[in-house]
């Protein structure tokens, strides 16, 4: 559905500029921005998307991935189609970088998606499987309509909002689960097309706004996973973000244009664990790597093991009423209650 978009301002001849996300795209008349999703009609920013639903699941929380907000819910997940990024290993690919005409969708407006996801029994909606800040029309009122009705929302994103975008979704935005794809600028502009720089402001926006924040990096061998650079990256997350943030290192897979790589070695893994915790984080965990230890939650004081988790399943809860480890005491970070 097209809808007049919200972010943006007009300029001469007709151009305009969006503020949705940090390329700030200039639109000339007639044309779209660089996510293909956003059209100049006559010196008028409109979203093309608004409502346009690629891909819908009731989906474990811990898919997000999420582990410390509503541990053990169900978040009723959407996704468009497009992207401001041209990530060479995206795993969505085939909604991400197809265009609007090419790919099977449906309309949810904002009022069906937040009974769909009460009717499943969800207590969130993510925007999510492609990336949500060009779809900021509808991620606004359908998390303002979610928030009358006593749902969370959750962005899954790339961290390229502005300032602005922000701005608009204080109040509304409960979780900014980010990916932080690499600590080089050199890796941002290679590999997505993109920079590092917005995505550190965002994500320190966000977390000065009150969302609750966990971090994911996907480490892809030869690119991003040396013992330094997931040192400088923990190193940013302690001083900015807090020591108990929770950091996941996941499992990169063959995807994509990034087929002549290697899967992730489990020790590479566990070394970029190791580092993560040596810089302070008190939180990390191993992401795409089913039955892993450090798939759980560990008491950072005592090391009992708190939340055991199989896949997106919680196995075994170890955690006191008021969520403090039954060993020592230590209160630990979770956002809402725990379970369906």
């Amino acid at each position: 559905m097209i809808k007049e978009a919200i972010l943006w301002e007009p300029l001469e001849d007709k151009k305009v500029r969006c503020f949705s996300c940090s390329f700030k795209c200039i639109i000339p008349e007639g044309k779209i921005g660089h996510c293909r999703t956003r059209k100049n009609f006559d010196g008028k920013l409109k979203s093309l998307i608004y409502g346009t639903v690629t891909s819908v699941a009731s989906d474990p929380i811990e898919k997000k991935p999420l582990y410390h907000f509503y541990p053990g819910s169900y978040s009723y997940s959407m996704g468009t189609v497009g992207c401001n990024f041209r990530c060479e290993h995206c795993q969505n690919w085939t909604i991400s970088q197809a265009d609007i005409e090419s790919v099977y969708t449906e309309d949810i407006m904002p009022a069906m998606a937040v009974k769909n996801a009460i009717d499943t029994g969800c207590k969130s909606l993510s925007f999510t499987y492609n990336e949500p800040t060009i779809w900021v029309e509808f991620t606004h009122d359908t998390s303002m309509l979610g928030h009358e009705k006593g749902l969370k929302s959750i962005y899954v994103t790339n961290g390229y909002a502005t300032a602005e975008h922000l701005e608009a979704m204080k109040g509304l935005l409960d979780a900014y689960r980010v990916d932080i794809k690499a600590f080089k600028d050199a890796f941002y502009k290679k590999v997505c097309s993109a920079r590092l720089e917005p995505v550190l402001t965002s994500t320190k926006i966000a977390k000065d706004m009150g969302m609750h924040i966990e971090v994911i990096n996907l480490v892809i061998p030869g690119l991003n996973d040396s013992a330094e650079e997931i040192g400088e990256l923990s190193k940013w997350v302690y001083e900015n973000l807090g020591p108990e943030t929770p950091t996941h290192f996941t499992r990169f897979q063959p995807m994509y244009h990034m087929t002549d790589l290697a899967a992730t070695s489990l020790e590479t893994l566990e070394r970029a664990y190791n580092v993560a915790k040596e810089t302070g984080l008190k939180y990390v965990y191993l992401g795409n790597v089913p039955g892993h230890k450090y798939e759980s939650t560990w008491c950072p004081s005592c090391n009992e093991l708190l939340i055991e988790r199989l896949g997106f399943r919680i196995m075994n809860l170890n955690l006191t009423k008021d969520k403090k480890c039954p060993k020592c005491g230590e209160k630990i970070p979770i956002i809402g209650n725990i379970g369906p």
